[in-house]
């Protein structure tokens, strides 16, 4: 078996490839919850109609419980390797170049294909708002790819401070929400039978339920654009963490036992809108609060834009995607390249399940398949904390997860539950076959070609000296 192969990243390679330092513990914190915050407002209510309120609630303390360690875990690792590549780096250094590359593999999978899904519930609620037919939805897809990714690529100080305030203007839309449907809260009227599917249910309801948290892991990919990484990742994770478990369960026990009821919201492309309409009827001020509960769609298209830009960026300056993507602008110092490929291959991917015969809807589709490759990248992640601890004990760790290495070990359990779960959906499985076949497609292109060709970027030469000193 040929070996992998490196050469040298010249100081030209790595200038055209420079990114700039900007962010806080508040723009990462808003980083964090604005990537995830899009699944208060879309996503989780898929999960009404796989197993009722029960089986979401019992599901949304299981995947709690998993962020939990996995928070904490990523939080330690990223504060001992603060690189861009995030989730690679920390299997790159754990488990060598196949380990690193698989992960970055599945984590790229998730980060493609969760905007696409995001997408699809902003297309549903702009359609909702201005009455267009169904059939134009794509449009609006193609419109806020075009918008956002060129936010992206204008500047990394632009992004950061539009990330924040509208990670803050989302919540308050949340909490308008919260207000409008609690006064006709009747739990026994709207969401029952909790259990109707009895308690297997609430497996079938796990990839539903990881939307309300789904991506909050991509903080360390903001490692070279972070003044502090070192002090502020960890910070942001946990106060971000915090954030988004209060905002999950107050979504799901409102929305779930408000008009017009679970089973009605959990068919919707559109839930908030569904809960605004029943508190004010079909009024111009009703398609107002829609319109700001789209802000919280948004606010997680944006962010997750960002994270798949330089996730893309960092595999592509080791050499294990294609080198030319790696490049930033030359003024503005962002991964263009890499946001615009990103942007065409969602898309593709949305358009493709929306005229593809299917059975279920397209955003449930694509969220099981972005769930697909965020549970491998949560089961590796946690493999290589746990690697990291007993083959680099004397790696510095300025930061250590309380729960330290039982905390991971839950983590990967219920990662695993969840990625066995995904198979036994019929109406979505055909999704997740086609995600495992693009994972596959990506480990043949390493197989034949790229591990023969890396690159001695900043995370592989991280690892390799780590691996040495380990060895001595």
């Amino acid at each position: 078996m040929v070996k992998t192969s490196y050469t040298a990243a010249s100081e030209d390679f790595l200038a055209q490839r420079q990114l700039r330092r900007h962010a806080g513990v508040w723009q990462l914190w808003a980083l964090g919850v604005g990537a995830v915050i899009s699944g208060d407002f879309f996503g989780w209510n898929f999960g009404l109609v796989s197993g009722g309120f029960g089986g979401m609630f019992l599901a949304l303390l299981l995947v709690t419980a998993m962020y939990l360690g996995l928070c904490l875990s990523i939080a330690e690792m990223a504060a001992a390797l603060p690189h861009t590549g995030g989730a690679y780096s920390f299997a790159r250094t754990a488990l060598g170049p196949w380990g690193g590359y698989i992960t970055g593999l599945a984590e790229n999978m998730e980060y493609i294909i969760t905007p696409a899904v995001i997408v699809v519930g902003i297309g549903g609620y702009l359609g909702a708002i201005f009455e267009t037919p169904k059939s134009a939805e794509p449009l609006w897809w193609l419109g806020c790819y075009a918008l956002f990714v060129a936010l992206n690529v204008f500047g990394v100080e632009l992004s950061f401070r539009f990330s924040l305030v509208i990670t803050i203007a989302a919540l308050i839309a949340l909490v308008l929400y919260w207000i409008s449907v609690a006064p006709q809260f009747n739990f026994q009227r709207f969401a029952m039978p909790a259990f109707p599917k009895g308690l297997s249910g609430a497996t079938a309801c796990l990839p539903f339920a990881l939307w309300f948290y789904l991506a909050i892991e991509q903080l360390p990919l903001a490692a070279e654009e972070t003044h502090d990484p070192v002090r502020d990742i960890p910070r942001g994770l946990v106060w971000g963490f915090a954030t988004l478990s209060v905002c999950a369960f107050l979504t799901l026990t409102l929305g779930a036992g408000s008009a017009p009821g679970a089973a009605t919201i959990g068919a919707s492309n559109e839930p908030l809108f569904l809960g605004f309409q029943a508190a004010y009827g079909n009024t111009a001020s009703t398609k107002l609060l829609a319109a700001i509960a789209c802000i919280g769609l948004i606010a997680s298209f944006h962010t997750i834009l960002f994270a798949y830009g330089r996730q893309i960026y960092s595999l592509s300056r080791a050499g294990y995607f294609p080198v030319w993507l790696s490049k930033t602008h030359a003024t503005r110092q962002t991964p263009h390249r890499a946001l615009i490929a990103g942007a065409l291959l969602g898309f593709s991917a949305a358009l493709a399940i929306q005229y593809a015969p299917h059975d279920g809807p397209v955003g449930a589709i694509l969220l099981n398949m972005a769930v697909f490759g965020a549970v491998l990248a949560y089961l590796s992640q946690m493999l290589s904390y746990l690697v990291l601890r007993r083959r680099f004990p004397l790696l510095h760790r300025p930061y250590r997860s309380p729960l330290g290495q039982p905390g991971a070990i839950l983590s990967g359990v219920i990662a695993s539950i969840t990625l066995i779960t995904l198979f036994l959906n019929p109406e979505y499985v055909k999704g997740v076959y086609g995600a495992a076949v693009w994972f596959l497609i990506g480990i043949i292109w390493f197989a034949f070609h790229a591990r023969h060709r890396l690159i001695l970027s900043p995370e592989e030469e991280f690892a390799q000296a780590q691996r040495e000193k380990a060895a001595c």
